[in-house]
């Protein structure tokens, strides 16, 4: 039985994200993922204005009149959502925890993905792969992926992005659009994910929270890794503190947005004090117009 407060949350969202996938993203997602191509339907009579090239010459010769072959496009994905649940999500200066927020951006991709008839899986990870759901379709399923991704509970506060990819890589066999959703906040994933991407087309959807970009000036403060639990005193009055701060989080990101470029990986990267519409509705843009 699911408490009526869970139901309740689930049907929050629902609500929060359903306009943003009916009237915005729906037909972008569609012109964005077009499917694996096109795959053969019937033939029928040549008709004047069809490509020759389009002609079956053994059903041709066969019956003694020109046939063409008839394709549609092939349109049916597979989604899946992989969702970094390392304790590094439970921080949130802003209205939202990341992993809240990531959670929302979860609905919308999969509400999106369903009203396009494909299918949506979930793989939760942190430290090791925590929870798995095959890909399926339907709304009864996209709710409970949507439940999951909001109230799973993680048993390991770590993160190792690359356990999750290899067993993206062990369960899914055919090409799938992969979300993977997380703060990065992790060494050694880069190998395995250059190989995921050979298999599948991986979007990273990179999360921030404004003070990991950022400390305000607020005197002495402790900062505890959410992972390793390791505390350290830092005087926010230094302005040296403050600026080498930034300067050390502006350097990973852009580390880490030249790896994805280097080897092809789109990236979507939110903020948890912006709206994540505009960047969402500005990939699916992007990626439309490179076909």
């Amino acid at each position: 039985m699911i408490p009526k407060e869970l139901l309740k949350k689930v049907r929050q969202i629902q609500i929060h994200t359903s306009r943003l996938v009916n009237d915005i993203l729906s037909g972008e997602y569609h012109s964005t993922f077009r499917g694996r191509g096109i795959e053969f339907e019937e033939v029928r009579e040549y008709q004047p204005g069809d490509e020759i090239r389009s002609i079956d010459w053994n059903v041709t010769a066969r019956i003694g009149r020109p046939f063409v072959k008839k394709f549609v496009e092939e349109r049916e994905l597979t989604v899946i959502l992989m969702v970094d649940a390392s304790s590094s999500g439970q921080f949130g200066t802003h209205q939202k925890l990341k992993n809240q927020f990531a959670a929302e951006v979860c609905a919308v991709l999969a509400f999106s993905a369903i009203k396009n008839n494909d299918k949506v899986g979930l793989i939760i990870f942190t430290d090791r792969v925590e929870k798995y759901i095959p890909p399926k379709k339907g709304r009864k399923h996209v709710l409970r992926v949507i439940r999951e991704v909001l109230f799973f509970e993680p048993r390991h506060a770590g993160t190792h992005v690359q356990a999750g990819l290899d067993f993206l890589n062990s369960v899914s066999k055919r090409r799938a659009v992969i979300f993977l959703v997380s703060d990065f906040m992790a060494e050694g994933y880069e190998r395995a994910l250059q190989i995921s991407n050979k298999r599948h087309d991986i979007i990273a959807i990179t999360i921030q929270d404004p003070r990991e970009a950022a400390l305000p000036d607020v005197g002495m403060i402790e900062l505890e890794d959410a992972e390793t639990h390791d505390i350290v005193l830092v005087d926010t009055h230094d302005a040296n503190v403050r600026k080498g701060f930034q300067i050390l989080s502006g350097r990973d990101v852009k580390e880490r947005e030249q790896f994805f470029k280097q080897v092809g990986i789109d990236v979507i990267p939110l903020k948890t004090d912006q709206s994540y519409a505009e960047p969402l509705i500005r990939f699916f843009r992007s990626r439309e117009k490179r076909r």
